[in-house]
């Protein structure tokens, strides 16, 4: 019973999550940020109807597969070859930038080794399936924006295999040389990959080749090209997230790549949507409410960081500052890929629990954002005419509308302010004079009452002496009255 339980409550997610991303789509926004919203609603932290993210997690691990395999498939090496050296130089030279301001955090807070190389990671990646479609409806995916923003992602994604070895080298608080080996394989496999596909035409993959026009068989060779990859890089050690981003690359690069294309994608999107709606699910609402503040000032290092660092190396290989000010905005955004880096991290005992729940609260709150970029460079493609100004200023221009909004808001507030001040202090000195008047009425007022006095002769001396002759005569009268009482006792 508890089971249909649970398999209702998926079910209503599965919704839940399709209607969501369905809502999100019509708004031109990415699907995904639907999924973690539907994932957070419905999940432990919101109505409870799914409890246990366990029910999802293997689902959630072969998205992760998934989502490698279609992003292998998705580069085209041909077009990287012409944009490699700012992609390839922009990529290394965030990661450096992001692993140094880490060590100097690490020197502060006295962090192990492992969370300064982890966060140095993920504040590098930004996010492809957001980037992607922020430039595509924006119209900017085809210009020279779109190319020089398609390459960051693309090294950035070739980057993601080696990252993922060097946190699972991390385990145990210290760096397992070995690693290096992989690390050295796994990148001298890609460059090769990617020499190769990049001089030749495409080649055919004789195990997908056989079964092309069979609609049985096909979608069975596309699944088991992926996972058979990903099998072989867990059995050689350069983990099966790194064997299916391979497998995608062979892929997308050979004759048969639409085919397979046209097959994989409802499992694809299927698992995908089940990945994202599983980081939904694992949100800790209570630990973001009580860091609320931490979140949010991390997600705004991050934003500020990305795109002043991206703004500055772009700008030094030649780029425009609207061209770099744009494609660094479109790459603003922490990637999915830190989703992928957390939970190796968190596997490998890298990082304990809360700050993986970190990751994921920052990365999450940078994803739902992500309209706000999207709005930024709509605005600035419709000024695309501008092209000599400095990005502040070009804020100051897209946004014009707003920026006199708020100096007419803060005249206001200022101008409030000041009629309040001056209210408060008239209120002040007209409480202070009617208790100054107050005092002076009270002091002139015990004058007029002596001066009465005097004027009927009498004085408070003259009132106390009257007293006490009043108590004399009293006295002598009842002693009068005992010596009669006494006196007409004897007679009779």
């Amino acid at each position: 019973m508890e089971d249909t339980v649970q398999l209702t409550g998926m079910a209503f997610v599965i919704v839940a999550a399709t209607i969501c991303g369905v809502v999100m789509t019509r708004l031109r926004q990415p699907a995904i940020v639907g999924y973690i919203f539907a994932g957070l609603l419905l999940g432990p932290s919101g109505l409870g109807l799914v409890t246990d993210r366990a029910q999802v997690a293997a689902l959630a691990e072969l998205g992760v597969l998934m989502l490698l395999y279609f992003v292998g498939m998705e580069l085209s090496l041909r077009s990287f070859r012409h944009t490699w050296r700012i992609g390839l130089y922009s990529t290394l030279i965030q990661v450096g930038a992001s692993l140094a301001a880490m060590l100097v955090v690490r020197l502060v807070l006295d962090w192990p080794l492992g969370y300064a190389v982890f966060f140095a990671f993920v504040l590098a990646l930004s996010s492809t399936a957001v980037a992607v479609k922020m430039l595509d409806d924006v119209g900017e995916l085809r210009t020279r924006v779109g190319r020089t923003a398609i390459s960051v992602l693309i090294a950035q994604d070739l980057a993601v295999a080696p990252m993922l070895l060097i946190v699972g080298g991390l385990a145990g608080g210290g760096f397992q040389w070995s690693v290096v080996l992989k690390v050295a394989a796994s990148v001298g496999l890609l460059i090769a990959v990617a020499a190769y596909f990049g001089s030749r035409r495409r080649v055919n993959l004789l195990p997908i080749r056989l079964v092309v026009g069979n609609v049985d068989l096909l979608p069975l060779a596309a699944l088991g090209w992926c996972f058979g990859f990903a099998a072989l890089g867990g059995i050689t050690g350069l983990s099966p997230a790194y064997g299916a981003f391979f497998a995608g690359l062979l892929v997308g690069n050979s004759a048969q790549r639409h085919a397979v294309e046209s097959v994989a994608q409802p499992v694809q999107s299927i698992l995908l949507m089940v990945f994202f709606l599983s980081i939904g699910l694992l949100i800790d609402l209570a630990y973001l409410r009580d860091n609320l503040l931490l979140v949010l000032s991390l997600w705004f290092f991050v934003a500020v960081f990305k795109t002043a660092l991206n703004v500055a190396i772009l700008q030094s290989m030649g780029e425009q500052p609207q061209r770099a000010f744009m494609t660094s905005l479109s790459l603003a955004q922490v990637g999915e890929f830190s989703f992928v880096l957390g939970a190796a991290a968190l596997a490998s005992g890298v990082i304990p629990p809360d700050l993986h729940r970190l990751v994921v609260a920052v990365t999450v709150v940078s994803l739902i954002t992500s309209p706000l970029w999207m709005h930024t460079v709509r605005r600035m493609h419709e000024q695309g005419a501008l092209s000599s100004h400095t990005p502040m200023a070009l804020l100051k221009i897209i946004y014009v509308r707003e920026w006199h909004l708020t100096l007419r808001m803060t005249a206001g507030l200022l101008h409030w302010f000041e009629g309040f001040a001056i209210r408060g202090k008239a209120m002040y000195w007209r409480w202070k004079h009617d208790r100054e008047q107050a005092t002076l009425d009270a002091t002139q007022s015990g004058a007029d009452t002596g001066d009465e006095r005097f004027a009927s002769g009498t004085t408070p001396h003259d009132d106390d002496e009257d007293s006490d002759w009043r108590r004399i005569d009293a006295g002598e009268a009842a002693e009068d009255t005992s010596e009669d009482s006494e006196r007409r006792h004897r007679d009779a």
